[in-house]
């Protein structure tokens, strides 16, 4: 899951970040109200975190321009603000959830998995053939076993299997998964690819992620013709 975090303290924001990758989600800051809004209406993210107080744009006015461009993800605001007026505020234009400054990480991450519960299975598992990746718990695993899986690798699982036999370009996936912003280079796509595809083959699985050479990649039967 990728989450678009709208942060003015940088430090704050950073840290946030640090939190959020520790617990397996994919991340990008911004510190401004109109990068928010771009990055939100690129349609790249699953979940959002808006501080109220933001320059160049206030987050109650990205969120009032976010939701009127379409765009439906959850969004929880951040803001230092408590006042009963100011959550009713966030929550008729459009927000999802309110969590006044200063937080404990604990109920950012509660109000991240509630926000989101809706679009996840209730017993936090996707499966796809003989495979089944477990969002709790972080493994992969079939019927001869299992393996706790690092965040990126478990972050590109998740994609794939959350979207079979979908084809992703190699720039699509690095632009997904490692964020826009990111100092990667495109050959670091492969190297987790191919971490993957290893580990399916060690869990025999019925499935893998099927190379397309010049357009991508998908997670595919491995008797699809």
């Amino acid at each position: 899951m990728r989450i678009l975090l709208a942060e003015d303290e940088v430090a704050l924001a950073k840290a946030v970040v640090k939190i959020l990758e520790k617990n397996n989600f994919s991340a990008d800051a911004v510190h401004n109200g109109e990068d928010a809004l771009l990055y939100l209406c690129d349609g790249n993210y699953d979940l959002a975190v808006l501080d109220i107080m933001m320059p160049k744009m206030d987050g109650i006015t990205v969120l009032k321009k976010a939701r009127a461009a379409g765009v439906k993800i959850p969004i929880i605001m951040l803001t230092a603000k408590s006042e009963i007026e100011d959550r009713v505020l966030g929550l008729d234009s459009g927000a999802d959830d309110y969590l006044p400054k200063p937080f404990d990480s604990r109920e950012l991450l509660a109000r991240i998995r509630a926000a989101t519960r809706a679009k996840t299975e209730p017993n936090t598992k996707i499966a796809f053939g003989n495979i089944t990746l477990d969002r709790a718990t972080f493994e992969l695993s079939s019927p001869t076993g299992s393996f706790r899986l690092a965040n990126k690798e478990y972050q590109l699982m998740e994609l794939f299997l959350t979207n079979p036999r979908v084809l992703f370009s190699a720039e699509r996936l690095l632009e997904k998964i490692w964020g826009f912003d990111t100092d990667a280079e495109i050959n670091v796509v492969w190297v987790y690819i191919s971490y993957l595809r290893k580990k399916l083959q060690s869990l025999c699985a019925d499935v893998e992620i099927r190379v397309f050479r010049g357009a991508g990649y998908a997670l595919e039967d491995r008797h699809d013709s």
